[in-house]
């Protein structure tokens, strides 16, 4: 997968921002806000090259993070994919949103490695297909510095180990939904690292009835480091990105 050179105007800087244990409202109303600003430069912009002015360029940002326990469900999800009513929500401590990505109910928890991108695709390629292609392959990579062979299944989201035709335990290790609004980019993945996988067990992952869930911990028999992961996907990120990151 070969990143599209540079063109002019172009703003190929990648800010990583990382938030933390954020509760999910708290950071989807942070990802509205950094797209509205976004969108509105861009609107900006437009006006003034048809004035002959200059355009000011359109930030990209990666915000990192993971949630409190939360369930969340996508424009195309179904409600009956969520197995608990609010009664045991609550005595699991979590919480349930319906929200405006693509895809159908996932869950967030501690241990798992949220990362919401909101980039102006304008300064990469507008291909929002190609886009999520990316994130699945800077995961891919990342897990093969474990040792794990991942890829894709066809006609499916997100990044799988026992992917191959014929597997015997196809799993999902890094779920994906994403919005995109003029080409600005927002939600993003989630890869399991060292989460409670039982909470899965709570729904059908994203409307998936017949695969499994796992995680890095559950692959490798150990605690894996957050920051050891980020690392690596960001490396692999900025490559097949061609951007170049900051803080």
């Amino acid at each position: 997968m070969v990143p599209s050179a540079p063109q002019a105007g172009q703003n190929r800087q990648l800010r990583v921002e990382h938030l933390g244990l954020i509760d999910y409202e708290a950071a989807w109303a942070y990802q509205e806000q950094l797209l509205a600003a976004t969108v509105a430069r861009k609107t900006r912009n437009r006006f003034a090259a048809e004035a002959g002015s200059v355009a000011e360029p359109t930030a990209n940002v990666l915000l990192l993070c993971q949630h409190p326990h939360v369930y969340t469900l996508g424009k195309s999800g179904k409600p009956e994919h969520l197995l608990l009513n609010a009664a045991q929500l609550l005595q699991h401590g979590a919480t349930y949103h319906r929200i405006n990505r693509g895809g159908d109910i996932t869950y967030h928890g501690p241990g798992q490695l949220v990362g919401y991108p909101i980039l102006d695709l304008d300064n990469f390629f507008t291909d929002i297909h190609r886009y999520l292609r990316v994130l699945e392959e800077a995961v891919i990579r990342t897990l093969a510095e474990y040792d794990l062979p991942a890829g894709r299944i066809a006609g499916l989201t997100g990044v799988w180990l026992g992917y191959e035709d014929g597997a015997a335990n196809p799993r999902k290790i890094c779920a994906l939904g994403v919005k995109c609004s003029r080409w600005v980019t927002m939600h993003g993945f989630a890869f399991n690292i060292n989460t409670d996988l039982s909470y899965f067990g709570h729904i059908v992952p994203c409307g998936i009835p017949d695969k499994a869930v796992t995680s890095l911990q559950q692959e490798l028999g150990r605690v894996v480091p957050l920051p050891e992961v980020e690392e690596k996907l960001l490396r692999h990120l900025a490559i097949l990105l061609d951007a170049t990151l900051t803080s």
